[in-house]
């Protein structure tokens, strides 16, 4: 059971569209919200107004085409505690921060890294010419 009416929809390919899963999704159930996944693409969430909504989307979509490819329908999972970058696990899950969490955390500047961007500048050099033997020699023996 969904306590926050909010679904996993994977296997989706990389051209899923909004409106084709917005479409599929409606007729189970008025929906609340939906994010489609672009890098990397492939899964998306919807949430419905109705939490039991939810679970008839998981009963009767699961395993039904969208986007031109057989879905997965299940119940969106809590991010793992300690899990960082994208969520990983196929995606199945977003926890209590939003759809897009560690993705709008990176846009405004803030994200895995607090400490402040190094500029580098490239310098154009002629190619280095390097011998053929190592740098650490031992003394020849004769």
């Amino acid at each position: 059971m969904s306590l926050s009416g909010k679904v996993y929809v994977g296997d989706l390919g990389n051209e899923a569209v909004r409106t084709e899963i917005e479409e599929k999704f409606e007729k189970i159930g008025a929906l609340k919200d939906v994010w489609v996944a672009r890098n990397p693409p492939g899964f998306a969430f919807v949430v419905f107004e109705d939490p039991r909504d939810a679970d008839d989307a998981v009963r009767e979509l699961d395993g039904s085409y969208c986007c031109g490819n057989r879905i997965r329908v299940d119940h969106a999972r809590a991010r793992s505690p300690g899990r960082g970058g994208r969520g990983g696990g196929g995606g199945r899950g977003r926890g209590g921060r939003g759809f897009r969490g560690d993705y709008d955390d990176r846009r405004r500047g803030g994200g895995r890294s607090d400490s402040p961007r190094r500029q580098y500048r490239s310098h154009s050099r002629s190619p280095v010419r390097r011998s053929r033997r190592s740098r650490s020699r031992s003394p020849r023996r004769y």
